[in-house]
């Protein structure tokens, strides 16, 4: 994954071929903001831009930035995957809930190297 971080913000960048650049997009905020640059330099100096004028124009609406999460949300998957996550939690004396969580937990920082 292609992450560029600024000021505890994070944004996903992505080759456009069509227009030959790249393209970053702000991720986690309650709207939509994005940038474009043809090198790492270029990128990081649109990455700031963009985000100060998303936060002006937040602050200026009173709003704010940043998506907020609850900390809660259903997954669905297979009766047969919830029956074996249940007996592996089980036996390792945990709850699915925390083994749902630690895999999360790993899965998001392997992903982020």
């Amino acid at each position: 994954m292609n992450i560029m971080t600024l000021d505890d913000y994070h944004a996903k960048i992505e080759y456009d071929p069509d227009i030959d650049m790249f393209r970053g997009e702000i991720l986690g905020l309650n709207g939509g903001a994005d940038f474009y640059g043809s090198n790492p330099d270029e990128l990081r100096k649109e990455f700031s831009n963009s985000l100060k004028v998303f936060l002006e124009v937040c602050k200026e609406k009173g709003i704010s930035p940043r998506r907020s999460y609850s900390g809660k949300f259903n997954l669905r998957i297979p009766v047969e995957l919830h029956e074996k996550l249940a007996l592996v939690a089980e036996a390792e004396g945990k709850s699915i809930n925390l083994l749902a969580k630690e895999a999360l937990q790993t899965f998001v920082q392997q992903s982020a190297r």
